[in-house]
């Protein structure tokens, strides 16, 4: 089917094409405890409707808080301007000053393990997607836990709360699967228009790596095919998300998730965003470090003494640059700033709407990032060069940013976005892992920061105490603790000095326990090597504790196994480069996309050789 939809201007914006529903009955069935169920929308969300519509328990009342999670992708540790940076983010730091920051607050070294544990609140190793997709070994796919999509064992946080009679809806990056079962219409929610790819264009309908054929847009279980001419991700995704809460019962409490694409890359900004950072990173990345490094410590995000993390073995020095190429550097990093700012801005639009609307003081704010800055340099790679080169993709200065253009930072303006924490994303230090997160609204304590360790698993949790529900049965239980004590103010910390916590994916691995860190960075910035640090005092992870405290290190060594043991991990090999993967994968798929047009020219060329090569014989 196909259909064109209005926009609230009456313009057409998208065109959908249906998928056929058959196999989320199941799903709905076991969510419902029912024989039979309707095909169109979750089982939780329209038994939640149901009993709303008899009355509910007493507890459904008005005091039952709204949530609105805002998703950042790529967001460094001190890239919000609450955390130091010197990035205008007026609204995201307003709900900072009028809620909670979090100092200690973890997730996975990539989004999709990440988003997995959020909408889960259980480890990624049991929700079917523990690592990247363009990371999953042949060997492991397939495997429990492993299956390369949102599994069916997991409940996610809209089918507790769709159940406990909450209106649940989404917009922007799902990633989490796009089949009948794993898309978040077979998910708990009511409303859904997500993008089911790592990232894609913020201006058209398009992919923005060679690994996809097509950008994954998709409206409930309609695949669409077509987005409006005046389309820019942060904007739209809000457009998008006021809809669909206009649409819904006002007398309902809500679940809204906000997952915008800003920062992943392609980095893309209306121009008005960029030119306000002009001149702002002309002194280079070390410089920025630097600055970042000190504000963290007069905010009190860092302890003092902290020492300044030394960048990761490989990264360049800003001097060794030519002026031509700091210049281009420099207008990434704009680029970078502009497109956060404009996210900051569509997230103001959503502020004023539920001031005006009356629903902003009974609504719980929450804001995160996915994971650490995104140190990913696409322009290294001969094959990511060709096609950009053949989806005409600019990299034209005067104008970076705009439709049409292609931008990223790469390493070292990522290792300056997570300073004073050291590595980024796709790696286990704490750079890559921790990041800020910021909660505001009804029974959240005011103007304090959290610095106890929390981790991503504890979100849904959290959020079913604060709406007083219950979790749904016959699932995997929570892996992780209630953030709820901790917002309350009612907690120092929710996890106690001798309990160990771990992370992992494709090899970057980590276990907390109290104050110490055990850690193991993969290439290609990381050796492999187990090392132990005490974050709480060195949050930069400078000094390796292995050899002084040798007991502890055994200790941790001893949890972390019995996490991969308990949890399912599997393992990858010792020298797994996931950067490389996903540069053979590019290759590959750029091959087997244009292979066929790249061989036409060299058959006729070879063809011509041999014709001027029989000819000189005959001469």
């Amino acid at each position: 089917m196909r259909r064109n939809r209005p926009t609230r201007s009456g313009r057409p914006s998208w065109r959908c094409r249906s998928m056929s529903t058959g196999r989320s009955e199941d799903r709905m069935r076991k969510v419902m405890n029912m024989s039979t169920g309707p095909t169109r929308r979750s089982g939780a969300a329209l038994l939640g409707l149901l009993l709303a519509m008899l009355g509910g328990p007493a507890a459904w009342g008005e005091d039952r808080p709204n949530f609105l999670i805002v998703i950042l992708d790529d967001i460094g540790f001190t890239d919000l301007g609450a955390y130091g940076s010197e990035i205008r983010t007026p609204h995201f730091d307003a709900e900072a000053a009028r809620g909670t920051m979090f100092t200690n607050f973890h997730v996975g070294p990539t989004c999709v393990p990440s988003r997995a544990m959020l909408m889960t609140g259980v480890d990624s190793h049991l929700t079917g997607l523990p690592t990247l997709e363009h990371l999953m070994l042949p060997e492991q796919l397939g495997q429990p836990g492993h299956e390369g999509e949102l599994n069916t064992r997991v409940a996610t946080i809209a089918e507790h709360l769709s159940a406990a009679g909450y209106t649940s809806l989404i917009t922007g990056k799902w990633h989490l699967g796009r089949s009948e079962t794993s898309l978040p219409a077979a998910r708990g929610f009511e409303r859904s228009f997500v993008l089911d790819s790592s990232g894609a264009d913020n201006w058209e309908h398009r992919t923005y790596l060679p690994h996809y054929t097509r950008a994954e847009w998709w409206e409930d279980f309609e695949f669409v095919e077509e987005l409006s001419e005046d389309f820019y991700s942060s904007a739209f995704i809000v457009d998008q998300m006021i809809t669909y809460l206009d649409e819904a019962d006002p007398d309902r409490p809500f679940l809204s998730v906000v997952s915008f694409q800003a920062n992943h890359i392609p980095l893309q900004a209306p121009r008005e965003y960029v030119e306000r950072y002009d001149g702002v990173y002309d002194a280079g990345w070390e410089a920025l470090a630097r600055e970042r490094h000190a504000a963290a410590i007069a905010l009190g995000l860092a302890p003092e003494g902290t020492p300044m993390p030394a960048f990761p073995e490989g990264l360049r020095n800003w001097s060794d640059l030519s002026p031509r190429e700091q210049a281009a550097s420099a207008m990434n990093r704009q680029v970078a700033a502009g497109m956060l700012e404009a996210a900051d801005h569509h997230f103001g639009r959503l502020v004023s709407w539920l001031r005006e609307t009356g629903r902003y003081e009974n609504t719980i704010i929450l804001i995160v990032s996915d994971n650490g800055p995104e140190f990913n340099d696409p322009g290294r790679r001969l094959a990511f060069q060709g096609w950009l080169a053949m989806q005409g993709y600019s990299r034209d200065l005067d104008r970076l940013g705009e439709r049409g253009t292609y931008a990223w930072i790469g390493p070292e303006w990522a290792a300056a976005s997570a300073s004073p924490l050291s590595f980024f994303k796709f790696h286990a230090g704490e750079g890559g892992l921790r990041v800020p997160m910021i909660a505001a609204g009804p029974g959240v304590e005011a103007g304090r920061q959290a610095s106890a360790f929390s981790i991503v698993t504890d979100i849904a949790p959290g959020l079913l105490d604060l709406a007083g529900a219950q979790a749904l049965e016959g699932f995997e239980p929570f892996t992780g603790r209630s953030l709820a004590p901790l917002l309350r103010g009612e907690a120092e910390r929710i996890y106690g000095e001798d309990e160990a916590v771990g992370l992992e994916m494709s090899g970057q691995s980590a276990l907390f326990r109290g104050d110490y860190k055990l850690t193991r960075n993969m290439r290609p910035y990381g050796d492999g090597q187990w090392r132990l640090f005490n974050i709480t005092l060195d949050p930069g992870e400078t000094r390796d504790l292995t050899g002084e405290r040798p007991d502890l290190f055994a200790e941790l060594m001893a949890d972390y196994e019995a996490y991969e043991a308990r949890f399912g991990v599997l393992p990858v090999p010792p020298d797994f480069d996931g950067e490389r993967r996903i540069e053979m994968l590019g290759w590959r798929a750029f091959g087997q996309r244009y292979g066929p047009w790249l061989a036409l020219p060299l058959v006729l060329l070879a063809g011509l050789g041999g014709l001027f090569w029989l000819r000189r014989r005959k001469a």
